[in-house]
């Protein structure tokens, strides 16, 4: 059989932002403009265009630029979520990917620029099929979920999460931003350990008041390799 007699699928692209903000962990939702789930809540991403992108993560990095004038440090590829029913225009697969940044890096009057509302939206409330979020467009909530676990499970065992905080930041706010992803307490001095190991970050030689102490500022190296280590987190 030729090429032409296969019907080409639907193909695009979807991506999960996360940031930390007011101590929660967020992730970047679009209100559809358009058919299909015209007003519904939905992930950033779009089609696939063959005479702009060399490849889908070029894709994801264009619409996310696009869509929320964020850029983020971190872009990394998640899954393949296909099937015949999850778009009503026909097959359809897209190639999903989850990104990190710091919301301090954002310019979060994020207005997109073909007029859609954005918004950080608290990842609990995406847990609850009440909420006003609820429900999102196409599989955004199967590709939410398994985005949030695989960062879940990335903080366990790598220095990921440092992609989510500000270019300097204290040891207590890298602490802060495990606990918040986690979901549950860490010893500091476990995590302390991990962050001096991985040799990823250095001293800015600035320190910024935190109660009573003075705490020590430090920033990602510019030629930092993203560390993973054998054991997870306790």
């Amino acid at each position: 059989m030729t090429q032409e007699n296969f019907k080409s699928p639907l193909l695009t692209v979807d991506s999960v932002l996360f940031t930390i903000k007011d101590n929660s962990l967020k992730i970047l939702l679009l209100k559809r403009k358009n058919s299909p789930f015209q007003n519904s809540w939905a992930l950033p991403g779009g089609f696939i265009d063959v005479n702009r992108d060399d490849s889908a993560e070029n894709t994801a990095s264009r619409k996310l630029t696009d869509k929320t004038g964020v850029t983020p440090p971190y872009l990394e590829q998640l899954n393949t979520f296909s099937s015949k029913s999850r778009d009503p225009r026909g097959w359809s697969a897209s190639i999903a990917y989850f990104a990190l940044i710091a919301h301090e890096e954002t310019n979060l009057k994020v207005t997109p620029r073909n007029d859609e509302s954005a918004q950080w939206v608290d990842v609990e409330s995406l847990m609850d099929e009440t909420a006003n979020y609820q429900p999102l467009a196409f599989d955004h909530q199967q590709i939410f979920q398994f985005a949030l676990e695989r960062l879940k499970q990335k903080a366990l065992y790598s220095m990921l999460p440092v992609f989510c905080l500000p270019k300097e930041f204290t040891l207590g706010e890298y602490h802060t931003l495990i606990e918040i992803i986690l979901g549950k307490s860490i010893q500091k001095k476990t995590l302390y350990r991990r962050f001096e190991a991985s040799n990823m970050f250095e001293e800015t030689g600035e320190t910024v008041a935190t109660g009573a102490r003075a705490a020590m500022l430090y920033r990602l190296k510019e030629d930092a390799e993203l560390v993973n280590f054998e054991r997870n987190l306790g």
